[in-house]
């Protein structure tokens, strides 16, 4: 077998690169493959006697970078041998490609050549092979990193939703007038540029409560209720954030924050904590917006 693979132990898949974007071999290594006697002078010249051949898609020389490429490679390759070879790079070499590996062994005229044709061809195999796996196995784990996004994802609007159905409902009993002025207030105090109270029975109540709040309020309640146009006109002089639409379609208090978020109260402000009732936040998106339209 040839000296360069059996007394440097090297293999040819180490000594094959990728080259913009193909494998390819040095002509100096492909010299001492196939024993040439005057290295790469015997490869140059039978290239030049068949240059037709020889299209630059199966050779071509290597720009200087690539040059350094490969050296760094080859005296990673050498280093590993027991005998330690000269590594300077004193011309800018060619490679050949698998397909110019064939056709140069046509050309060549060597007692080796067509077993180390052989071992070369099989190389170019097991390294297409190893390059495949490796793009498989790289593009399996983007999968499975992409769907694991997607599970965390999924995790996440889960969490989301439980986090936005957690604590959505409260209850008070008869007797918790103060807990429940003091969930109202956080309410109303949640809203940044408005604020709208639906309730048919609001009074002087609501204006205690509203008055500390930096937000426009509109208040819609019925016509003719407990609310008088000189407690309005009164507030507003003083803190000037109220409006009162009257409106006698509705039966139900809601609480609108920013005309987004909508919650449910089972009673009147004015009839807080007389009675059992509860404070619930609607989610259903659908249903708040039919409600704030």
């Amino acid at each position: 077998m040839n000296e360069l693979i059996v007394k440097d132990n090297i293999r040819i898949e180490d000594i094959i690169y990728e080259i913009r974007g193909v494998q390819v071999m040095l002509d100096s290594d492909l010299a001492k493959l196939y024993g040439c006697a005057n290295g790469t002078k015997t490869i140059n010249l039978a290239v030049k006697r068949h240059i037709n051949k020889f299209p630059e898609r199966y050779m071509f020389q290597l720009r200087e970078d690539e040059c350094k490429i490969c050296s760094r490679f080859q005296i990673e390759t050498l280093n590993k041998s027991s005998n330690k070879r000269g590594n300077n790079i004193k011309y800018l070499p060619y490679v050949f490609t698998e397909t110019g590996v064939a056709m140069l062994a046509t050309v060549l005229r060597t007692p080796i050549a067509e077993e180390i044709t052989i071992r070369i061809m099989d190389a170019f195999i097991a390294m297409r092979y190893y390059i495949g796996d490796n793009e498989y196995r790289l593009s399996n784990v983007e999968t499975k990193v992409i769907d694991l996004d997607d599970r965390i994802k999924l995790l996440e609007t889960s969490f989301q939703r439980l986090g936005e159905k957690k604590n959505t409902s409260d209850i008070y009993f008869n007797g918790q007038i103060f807990d429940a002025y003091s969930h109202i207030y956080k309410i109303f105090s949640d809203a940044k540029n408005s604020l709208v109270i639906v309730d048919r029975y609001a009074d002087n109540v609501v204006l205690d409560i509203i008055k500390r709040l930096n937000t426009d309020v509109t208040i819609i309640t019925k016509p003719n209720n407990l609310l008088t146009k000189q407690d309005i006109e009164k507030y507003n002089k003083q803190y000037h954030n109220l409006r009162v639409v009257y409106d006698n379609t509705f039966h139900d208090r809601y609480f609108i924050l920013d005309e987004n978020i909508v919650y449910h109260c089972g009673t009147s402000i004015n009839r807080i904590g007389y009675k059992t009732f509860s404070i619930n936040l609607i989610a259903d998106k659908d249903v708040n917006g039919a409600l704030i339209n």
